[in-house]
């Protein structure tokens, strides 16, 4: 038996995707569940599963083609129910073989329609079009296959309108009489906008392939399709960029002690399934400065005018995976111990990596934290993940010399950045929140409060 593999309602609002790969070939058996596609959405990338034990009889898509929820997209030949499926199939034979021969009838009785009244209408039609047809020579479209009658058509000539022109409201798009007279009315103020729209279509059009710069004249070149991830982000970060104030405070904070506090207890908390990172110990102190600090913690509603107060903690953790930033929300981070967070960080960042991770995952975050901290830098400003009003930067810590009761001795020094909006938060008030987190890290035992 055939059976239809579809694309299931992947994520809310997601309606299409791109074929990021497909992972079987036809006369591969699969089994119940196994990933037989990945489609990357502008969330994530998923992989869709068999429902069905069978054999790949037919696959539909290619990598790279868009698709859209509930189409087919592959075929799998199962087993069993062979005889009952036959006795479907020929009822279904008849079924199609009738409806064939209804729709052939209806067919014949429209045409003999049309005709005869083609030839009602064609004596007077052609006294009075006679010389509009001989001073034009033809007209200006071929309009045999618009789905209109007669009559329809004669109204459309005598108001001097194109029927290309008319959306039809009727069954199967047939355009009525209806239409006709509507699209008529059309004042010519209506007409004139129109006009000006399509012409500023146009000169937007052609304006974007002048500033397209042609870069192979200087070299050679190769060039690669963004993906549905990273323009998802690029669009995201624009709006953030072009409507978000951006204030970036920076600040260093001595680590010295908190690595020693990681070091002691990392053990522990790999019992527990997790890794003691300094990402999962900056999770709980964030955590407790956006209770101290709930501007933080908030969104600003520009429609109404009022700030939006979360009594929620989830807090997203960018990833950097090989399909472009990731961010999954660790969610209720205040009601979980260090070992529930260490273990979930890892979890998530994993999934995240191995395009596991699903839209829902990366939804409802309250404040985010970057750390770019394995890979390098002394500092940057990262950008505000809006409707969010702060995220937390995290570069490379290093050794410097730092003044402890009047002496100097080597410490472990970490540099910190907080890009907030400003049309939320003031600037007296980042430096408090970015100073607090701060003199946390360098006292990590009150975490434990």
């Amino acid at each position: 038996m055939k059976k239809e593999i579809k694309v299931p309602d992947i994520a809310e609002n997601v309606e299409t995707g791109l074929i990021a790969g497909i992972l079987v070939s036809k006369g591969d058996k699969v089994v119940e569940d196994q990933s037989v596609v990945e489609i990357e959405t502008d969330k994530a990338t998923t992989d869709i599963p068999s429902p069905f034990v069978g054999t790949v009889n037919e696959i539909k898509v290619s990598e790279g083609d868009e698709v859209e929820v509930n189409q087919v997209i592959m075929i799998i030949e199962t087993e069993g129910e062979e005889s009952q499926d036959n006795e479907e199939d020929e009822s279904d034979d008849e079924a199609s073989d009738q409806d064939k021969e209804n729709k052939k009838s209806a067919e014949k009785e429209e045409q003999v329609d049309d005709s005869d009244s083609d030839s009602e209408e064609e004596e007077t039609d052609e006294e009075e079009d006679g010389l509009k047809e001989k001073s034009s020579g033809k007209e200006k479209n071929d309009q045999s296959d618009i789905p209109a009658s007669p009559s329809v058509r004669r109204l459309a000539r005598e108001k001097d309108i194109d029927l290309d022109q008319v959306e039809g409201t009727g069954p199967s798009g047939r355009i009525t009489t209806e239409d006709v007279e509507q699209f008529a009315g059309k004042s010519d103020s209506d007409q004139a906008n129109d006009d000006d729209k399509k012409a500023n279509k146009t000169k937007e059009s052609k304006r974007e392939k002048e500033l397209s710069t042609d870069f192979a004249k200087w070299g050679l070149i190769s060039m690669e399709p963004m993906n549905n991830i990273r323009k998802e982000t690029a669009k995201n970060v624009q709006q953030a960029w072009q409507t978000v104030p951006h204030v970036t405070q920076f600040d260093e904070a001595d680590i010295t002690n908190l690595e020693n506090f990681r070091k002691q207890n990392q053990d522990k908390i790999a019992k527990s399934g997790g890794k003691l990172t300094v990402t999962a110990l900056l999770l709980k102190i964030a955590s407790l400065a956006l209770q101290r600090f709930p501007r933080f913690n908030a969104s600003l509603d520009e429609e109404n005018n009022q700030i939006v107060y979360k009594h929620y903690y989830h807090i997203g953790i960018a990833v950097d995976t090989s399909q472009g930033l990731l961010v999954p929300v660790i969610r209720d981070v205040n009601k979980k111990s260090l070992s529930e967070l260490a273990a979930e960080l890892s979890e998530m960042a994993e999934k995240a990596r191995d395009k596991k991770i699903s839209s829902d995952e990366m939804q409802g975050g309250s404040f985010t934290i970057s750390n770019l901290g394995g890979i390098g830098g002394t500092q940057f400003t990262p950008i505000v993940y809006s409707p969010q009003v702060a995220i937390l930067g995290v570069s490379r810590s290093q050794y410097k010399q730092v003044l402890v009761n009047d002496e100097f001795e080597q410490r472990l020094v970490i540099p910190l950045s907080l890009s907030y909006d400003h049309r939320v938060i003031d600037g007296a008030d980042g430096a408090r929140f970015l100073r607090w987190i701060c003199d946390v890290i360098e006292d990590p035992f009150s975490i434990l409060q």
